[in-house]
């Protein structure tokens, strides 16, 4: 629920701490917010001098964060507390109190989930100024920061249209990709083609995805020779797919493995459910080098 504290009461409880506190924030001649928009992020950025910068951050198949960057800590690690303050202009207006938020050691101290982020930006579009408060790293004074709204409407227009372009889904979600398999079967099914549609997506929008990895298991059920075939021909469904649908076969390497790489243990019909499978994995920029003693879709035996 929304709580909001009148000015003067404001003041009146934290008079005393403020009065030593030491305020950073962009001046309002100098405010900023500048957007960096593709199909794969939206961010809206906003340098605070002496301090560093705040920045919404938006990234494909995600929601909303707030982060500040630092090249040097000044609040202590803790809690802070997290206000959406009247503007100067206007200060007879009511305070939000949206709770505190931790404090990390480190170049990103700040850290505020979607919720109070996307509260913050409204606060923001209302000529309302978000505020940290936490004690000092290097003294017992306050430290506050201050985000002004000043030039935030007309970078948030921006940003909104940015918002409609972004991918459903962004790269760690699509870098590995496993689908499953029935008994003796190598068909793919309804779920599997939708899993495969995401990879597909993504990979046509990112031309720096340089190689795509397919590789073919079982379980331990049948023969050597069989399972070898078997994984051959799931692995082969998989790259059919995915070529058909537009990806160029040439960064596609198709490898099959039989049951000699297994997630889990071979030792129930769950587990050998989960080895019945094959796996898709992206890389971008490198050819990927494959490690001897591990399986080929990056999971440990």
């Amino acid at each position: 629920m929304k709580v909001f504290i009148r000015f003067g009461l404001l003041v009146l409880l934290f008079s005393c701490g403020l009065s030593r506190a030491q305020t950073y924030e962009a001046q309002l001649d100098r405010s900023q917010w500048y957007l960096t928009s593709s199909i794969f992020e939206c961010t809206l950025v906003h340098d605070v001098p002496s301090y560093g910068t705040a920045l919404f951050y938006h990234e494909a198949g995600e929601t909303l964060r707030f982060h500040t960057s630092v090249a040097r800590n000044v609040m202590q690690p803790g809690k802070a507390a997290l206000v959406i303050e009247a503007s100067s202009w206007r200060p007879g207006e009511g305070i939000q109190d949206l709770g505190y938020v931790r404090v990390e050691s480190g170049n990103k101290p700040l850290s505020v989930e979607a919720k109070r982020a996307d509260s913050m930006m409204q606060g923001l579009l209302q000529g309302r100024a978000p505020t940290f408060t936490r004690k000092s790293l290097h003294s017992d004074e306050r430290v506050r920061l201050r985000i002004n709204s000043i030039n935030f409407a007309k970078a948030y227009t921006g940003y909104k249209d940015c918002l409609r372009s972004l991918l459903p889904v962004n790269f760690r979600q699509v870098e590995r990709t496993r689908v499953h398999f029935t008994v003796d079967k190598a068909d793919l099914t309804r779920e599997d083609k939708k899993s495969l549609d995401r990879v597909i997506l993504y990979v046509l929008a990112d031309s720096s995805v340089s190689e795509i990895y397919v590789d073919g298991h079982t379980d331990n059920s049948g023969r050597r020779i069989y399972n070898r075939r078997l994984s051959k021909a799931r692995a082969e469904a998989v790259t059919e797919y995915l070529s058909g649908k537009g990806i160029n076969p040439d960064i596609i390497q198709t490898r099959y493995h039989g049951e000699r790489y297994p997630v889990v243990k071979n030792n129930t019909k769950g587990n050998k459910a989960k080895n019945r499978r094959t796996t898709v994995r992206l890389v971008r920029g490198e050819t990927l080098s494959m490690p001897s003693d591990d399986s080929p879709d990056g999971e440990i035996n």
